[in-house]
């Protein structure tokens, strides 16, 4: 009996011991499950906390993308209305095409004749008659006078198209325009004179060289009364409408902008993809927002034009007017094609270098194609050498440098047109191509 009150303590401490293992096991699932528990409420709460800080910073890049987007436009308007006024040869290189127009040509042609045949004394031509002749002469030209003012006026209007036909013309235009350069500003104000004029809602250019030019080719064809001609100062309407004057604050606001509304609109931009919490998505976003917006700056011109077209005078040429206008907003409209590729380009970028299916498709398809390449210069005996590892080294900083060079290219090129941004583009995939190509291990 001895021997079993051990046995059976022994047990029953045993039985205990296993009851309490078995209910501190359960015990420490519970435990488990209650800091299980806990560790889920702590992160739902600390989501919920943070969920408006993200919401806030969201809508804070939002609005800052969108601020940019809008001046995006404005901005491309500044930076020509700068170059417009204050680069002299800018400014040249607009207008001087215009000189070769034949539509500007027969406008100013038209004016210059009108100017001539209001100064010009018909009867005075017959003072080289003989005095006995005279009285008949002018009989006569009482019968024909109105046949004789026609053919004077043809004779007058041939000499007026050569002349603004001639080369003469083209460096009467050239150098007129370079020294009204320095008024254009005044000009575009509606302060000050000069060879270009504001009056009401017209603007005018003087075309007093012209009409000196044909008074010339009169007298040496034999039109001696011509000479006699003062000096006629007619205007030559550039842009006329009912809308010049409040043009003319709009053009002084962009002017002092300058190159700050673009600058801003960049910076704008970018602070809001910075916030953005999803910065590739923002990034993609505003590329595109830019592309949109000056793409509808594009759209306004070309409304504007036939706008401004309709409202003119009967008396102004609209050929003339058409192809001022053309000619003026030239550069602006190469401007909004730079800017609207740039963006898609970048837009573009940023989602193939994404971790989305479709463009990890896309560079994998790139990187099999650029490796098969390899494979078959190495079957030929081509190898890359030590270049191979070094440029796997560095492949990071490289694909980065080529990056920077090709967008300090953009920013120092002179007027970069819509295709000099997708030459740039491709000339850097060519080279990022030629890096995957070099990079081995």
């Amino acid at each position: 009996m001895t021997q079993r009150e051990p046995t059976g303590e022994g047990g029953g401490e045993g039985g205990k011991e296993s009851q309490g293992g078995e209910g501190g096991g359960a015990d420490r699932a519970e435990l488990d499950r209650l800091r299980d528990r806990i560790a889920a409420l702590e992160a739902r709460q600390a989501g919920e906390a943070t969920r408006p800080r993200h919401r806030m910073r969201s809508a804070l890049a939002a609005l800052l993308i969108i601020l940019g987007c809008v001046l995006a436009p404005l901005g491309v308007v500044a930076a020509w209305t700068a170059d417009l006024v204050d680069d002299t040869d800018r400014y040249v290189a607009t207008v001087a095409p215009l000189a070769k127009d034949p539509d500007v040509q027969n406008a100013v042609a038209n004016r210059a004749t009108d100017a001539l045949m209001s100064h010009l004394d018909i009867p005075a031509l017959l003072q080289g008659a003989a005095p006995p002749d005279r009285p008949l002469l002018e009989k006569a030209l009482g019968a024909v006078g109105g046949s004789l003012e026609g053919a004077v006026r043809s004779f007058v209007q041939d000499k007026a198209q050569e002349v603004v036909a001639s080369d003469a013309f083209d460096t009467i235009w050239r150098d007129a325009n370079r020294r009204i350069h320095a008024t254009l500003d005044k000009a575009l104000t509606g302060k000050g004179g000069g060879a270009v004029q504001i009056q009401g809602d017209t603007v005018t250019i003087d075309l007093a060289p012209v009409i000196e030019q044909v008074k010339t080719r009169l007298t040496d064809a034999g039109l001696s009364a011509a000479a006699k001609i003062p000096e006629v100062h007619t205007q030559f309407t550039v842009l006329q409408g009912d809308k010049i004057s409040r043009i003319k604050t709009y053009f002084r606001l962009l002017q002092l902008a300058g190159l700050w509304l673009p600058i801003l609109a960049v910076v704008l931009t970018a602070a809001g993809v910075l916030t953005a919490t999803h910065r590739r998505r923002a990034l993609i976003a505003a590329a595109l927002g830019f592309a949109v917006a000056t793409l509808l700056l594009g759209l306004a011109l070309t409304v504007f034009r036939t706008v401004y077209l309709d409202a003119l005078p009967s008396g102004v040429s609209q050929p003339a007017a058409a192809t001022v206008y053309d000619t003026l907003v030239r550069f602006l409209r190469t401007s909004v094609r730079a800017v609207a590729a740039l963006g898609v380009i970048v837009a573009l970028a940023a989602w193939l270098t994404g971790p989305g299916r479709s463009a990890r498709a896309v560079r994998q398809v790139w990187h099999a194609g650029v490796a098969a390449s390899r494979t078959q210069t190495d079957r030929l005996g081509l190898r890359t050498g030590p270049v191979g590892p070094c440029v796997h080294r560095y492949r990071a900083w490289i694909t980065w440098l080529l990056v920077a060079a090709a967008a300090v290219t953009f920013i120092l090129w002179s007027n970069p047109t819509g295709w000099v941004v997708i030459g740039l583009a491709l000339a850097l995939l060519f080279a990022l191509t030629v890096v995957d190509f070099l990079a081995t291990d």
